[in-house]
């Protein structure tokens, strides 16, 4: 008995000490599960705040998109409202037709004070609506567009009259058939006669004088039109009916122009220019659609004329610099008819240089010197009295204009400019034009 008590009491000595041993062990383990459950309770916190993020996020994206495709779908129905209003509803054969919500309807103008010599076509001060210009583009079917030029009043007008300027429809970028993009379009129907440059830039807000050239080389005309460019050359060539009637031809003969323009470099931009006006026929054709410093080329003699034409040629190059440009050109006009009185072939030189240079921020200078030079003598309009110096039969030799101006850019919109003309001249018997200088103040915009 005392022998199993003592070993019972070994035993029990041996499990304390067992128990004892393993303590500190349990101890480590207990403080690494806790560290390790923090640790998982800490990640799973950061993973429920990421998920909410996400879910803001969604829901935000959610939202964006159904107020598009409300607004959208109210667009549509406002869309389809205002052309329900506008318009009736058309046939089925026009359901390609275009909204009144398409058009575009802009406008240009000039506002000012003239004021020129004795023997100028402005002998008397006044106060004159120079130009005033609406245009109306409208996309039509896929690249088709159409365009219209309404000219409320111009310069040349000789009343209130309203004029149509321009008006053709454009096929656009046809060289899109075998991948070229912008290489060939179509023009067709009335379109400025594509010889020279200053067309591009006579309107008031464009032009940085009042005055033209000296020569002023510009015409409307109804045809076909090519034009088109391929990487730093850009061309465009037109057919037109070379006449001045816009609803009838007088001569199968037709006016053809075109300018080739190269610009190897930002600064530097170079043309030429061709063009023969083709046979105009008296007395439909009482002088050509192209005009000629403030007149045309007409036929020698009304009444021992038949047939009369003029083939020109012509040279552009400007210079653009940091705050302005230099350009010039120059050319030459030959000029023949059938006068069966007398001989009526003539040669014409012509040339024009231009500068406008930025002064201060908005304020800008510009000047322009051209000179004409007829042999024989030509009737030049210029800046002179039409009845005198184009149509009495008085012929001009030489003649020569310059220019000298102010301008404000108010805005691309909005300018204000003035200018000073001094222009000279001789005719074929010998007297002066010396009363023809031209004061101007004008105000260009556009909307």
């Amino acid at each position: 008995m005392a022998h199993n008590r003592t070993r019972a009491a070994l035993y029990a000595c041996a499990v304390a000490l067992a128990t004892l041993a393993s303590a500190p062990s349990r101890a480590d383990d207990s403080a690494q599960t806790s560290e390790r459950l923090r640790q998982l309770e800490l990640q799973n916190q950061q993973l429920q705040e990421q998920l909410r993020r996400q879910q803001e996020l969604i829901d935000s994206l959610n939202r964006k998109v159904n107020e598009i495709q409300t607004n959208t779908q109210h667009g549509k129905e406002l869309e389809n409202l205002q052309t329900e209003m506008k318009e009736p509803a058309p046939p089925a054969k026009n359901s390609g037709a275009f909204s009144l919500s398409k058009v575009s309807i802009s406008g240009e103008g000039g506002v000012g004070f003239f004021w020129g010599g004795s023997e100028s076509a402005i002998p008397n001060p006044e106060f004159r609506v120079d130009e005033a210009r609406l245009f109306i583009e409208a996309p039509i079917w896929n690249n088709v567009y159409f365009f219209s030029e309404i000219n409320l009043m111009t310069r040349e007008s000789l009343d209130l009259s309203v004029q149509l300027g321009e008006l053709y429809l454009d096929f656009e970028n046809i060289s899109r058939l075998w991948d070229r993009d912008r290489m060939l379009n179509l023009r067709a129907g009335r379109m400025y006669i594509p010889f020279g440059e200053e067309y591009q830039t006579r309107y008031a807000i464009d032009n940085p004088l009042i005055s033209h050239s000296i020569t002023d080389i510009w015409g409307v005309d109804e045809g076909l039109e090519l034009y088109g460019k391929v990487d730093k050359v850009s061309y465009v060539v037109a057919v037109q009916n070379g006449g001045p009637s816009g609803v009838a031809d007088f001569n199968g003969d037709k006016s053809v122009a075109g300018r080739l323009s190269y610009e190897p470099t930002r600064w530097l931009h170079l043309s030429a220019s061709g063009m023969r006006t083709g046979d105009l026929t008296p007395p439909g054709d009482y002088w050509s659609e192209l005009y000629f410093s403030n007149g045309w080329f007409p036929p020698s003699s009304p009444t021992n004329t038949s047939t009369y034409h003029a083939n020109l040629v012509e040279g552009d190059i400007q210079f653009r610099l940091p705050h302005g440009y230099i350009k010039t050109f120059g050319g030459y006009v030959h000029y023949d008819g059938n006068d069966s009185a007398s001989g009526s072939s003539r040669d014409l030189y012509y040339y024009s240089v231009e500068a406008v240079h930025d002064v201060v921020q908005k304020l800008y200078g510009a000047v322009r010197f051209g000179q004409i030079f007829a042999h024989n003598g030509f009737p030049i309009a210029a800046n002179g009295n039409m009845g005198t110096y184009f149509f009495s039969g008085t012929l001009t030799d030489e003649i020569w204009r310059l220019s000298l101006g102010l301008g404000y850019r108010w805005s691309e919109n909005l300018i204000f400019k003035t200018e000073y003309t001094f222009e000279h001249g001789k005719t074929a018997d010998g007297n002066s034009r010396n009363h023809e200088d031209l004061f101007a103040v004008e105000a260009a915009f556009k909307f």
